[in-house]
């Protein structure tokens, strides 16, 4: 490796420069936690390097414990706190080229500052925001954070938005950028650089599972009238066979009562043991030989039968709950939501 200043070297010349730095103990530790690929590289890296000039090495190392110190930084305040304190240590313009270095390496998702905020807090700074702004929000927040802002905000807007969360793609960097820099007056804010991934059916079904069941019911019934396939493909996933072991045994018995015996059997014979054991805790010793012997003579079963006899036992438990027979308990507080 010819003579260069640390800011001329790439990342592969640097992490040489910093193994041999720290010695070969040290370096055979690290070793342990990369690909094969990856040490191979690096070790034709420093197998390159014949001389190592001072200059270059304290950089390097100086380089490498900012970015330690960066990261634990996050890891004990976020981002937010990162950079205040890195910008008092470094200034302004070193802590920003720590922080995208580390932040992009890390991968860290738009709006992490608002994840450790309170919703309430949130809620005031967004509600008059337009709601393709509002379902951006809601998108990158913590699940139990969106659905408690998505429950304050006013009933006429909660289908809509939940929709927009429901059909939202990718966002380009320079949105998501416009919207976090409305929050950056009050709240740190963090940047990315790729196009990101966010909202879909999964997303709004997070943030529906956090909102009291009395909002989701208001939701629901909109969207069946705004797009019944997407309410539709909503409801099948707000509730999956196997969230069956967060039920009571009162409210398990009872839908062992309302299911067929095979469509029990499909879902049992794939499912793991917590689910099988809650299930056949909570019928007749009897009844539990029978099933055991009925599923092991079943023989291979076709996934889309398994799935279609879970969705029955789902649409059973939903049935009950909506009538008051069982509570289903979710999301946060004293909320009662399927």
């Amino acid at each position: 490796m010819a003579r260069k200043e640390a800011t001329e070297l790439t990342g592969k010349q640097k992490a040489a420069v910093l193994l041999i730095s720290l010695g070969p103990d040290v370096a055979a530790s690290v070793y342990k936690h990369l690909s094969e690929e990856e040490i191979e590289k690096l070790s034709l890296e420093i197998s390159g390097v014949k001389k190592v000039e001072n200059s270059s090495k304290e950089e390097v190392l100086e380089e490498f414990h900012n970015i330690a110190l960066a990261q634990d930084y996050i890891s004990q305040g976020g981002i937010g706190y990162a950079k205040t304190v890195l910008e008092k240590a470094l200034g302004t313009d070193q802590a920003s080229v720590i922080l995208n270095r580390l932040t992009s390496s890390l991968q860290v998702r738009p709006f992490d500052f608002a994840r450790k905020a309170d919703p309430s807090q949130i809620l005031n700074f967004i509600q008059n925001e337009h709601p393709q702004t509002i379902s951006l929000i809601l998108s990158y927040l913590d699940p139990t954070q969106a659905g408690q802002i998505l429950s304050e905000l006013p009933q006429e807007m909660q289908a809509d938005i939940a929709k927009r969360i429901a059909v939202m793609d990718s966002t380009s960097p320079e949105i998501i950028n416009e919207v976090e820099q409305i929050l950056e007056r009050k709240l740190s804010s963090t940047v990315t650089q790729d196009y990101t991934q966010t909202g879909g059916i999964e997303a709004v079904v997070e943030v529906l599972n956090g909102v009291d069941r009395s909002t989701e019911r208001t939701i629901l019934d909109a969207l069946e009238i705004q797009d019944p396939e997407l309410a539709e493909e909503i409801k099948k996933r707000m509730f999956v066979f196997e969230d069956i072991v967060t039920l009571d045994n009162r409210a398990i018995q009872r839908i062992i009562r309302d299911c067929e015996n095979e469509d029990l059997m499909l879902s049992l014979k794939v499912s793991g043991d917590e689910v099988k054991e809650i299930v056949f805790s909570n019928m007749s010793a009897r009844m539990v030989e029978s099933f055991k012997d009925e599923m092991e003579f079943m023989g291979p079963v076709r996934l889309k039968d398994v799935e279609e006899a879970q969705s029955r036992i789902v649409a059973i438990i939903r049935r009950l709950e909506d009538s008051g027979e069982i509570v289903v308990a979710r999301g946060g507080g004293d909320d009662i939501i399927v």
